[in-house]
């Protein structure tokens, strides 16, 4: 009889685990930041920052088009700051290969702006990896007078 007990509760044990799984995991879907991208089809850098994205806890939704300056405009980037791709999260503008981290620290501390660019498209930044990586500006945008939101090298605060 103990025996059949024991199997009884692993049974049991077993059968809560597995139908745990699927919360479990849909949990960690939900947990993920939405974050829209628009790019240029040809564009392979944006891939590579989309990918940087991905494994940093945002689930990009990829909008290919032949008119990112479009949608820039919608966005309110400035021309001065503009770059390849284009992105918006939580009604923020991401311009650029803007670290994942640098994302996180705006949505965390929500300033009062449009969002964040990484003019041109530096050496080492997120999607540029290759090459000697160079020290660059993430740049606050919107309201105000565009201004530093940090210095990174790679994807990391410099």
């Amino acid at each position: 009889m103990r025996n059949g007990l024991e199997i009884s509760r692993r049974s049991i044990v077993g059968a809560i685990a597995v139908g745990a799984l699927p919360l479990s995991i849909s949990m960690a879907r939900a947990a993920q930041t939405s974050i829209k991208i628009w790019k240029d089809p040809r564009c392979g850098c944006c891939g590579k920052w989309i990918e940087h994205l991905a494994r940093n806890g945002f689930a990009p939704t990829v909008i290919e088009t032949g008119d990112v300056a479009a949608i820039k405009s919608r966005l309110g980037v400035p021309v001065e700051l503009q770059s390849c791709h284009t992105a918006e999260v939580e009604g923020f503008a991401i311009e650029g290969h803007v670290p994942a981290i640098a994302i996180r620290k705006l949505l965390s501390e929500r300033p009062r702006a449009g969002g964040l660019a990484v003019p041109g498209m530096p050496i080492g930044s997120p999607g540029m990896e290759g090459g000697r990586p160079e020290v660059y500006e993430v740049v606050l945008f919107g309201r105000d007078k565009p201004q530093s939101y940090g210095r990174y090298l790679g994807d990391r605060p410099a």
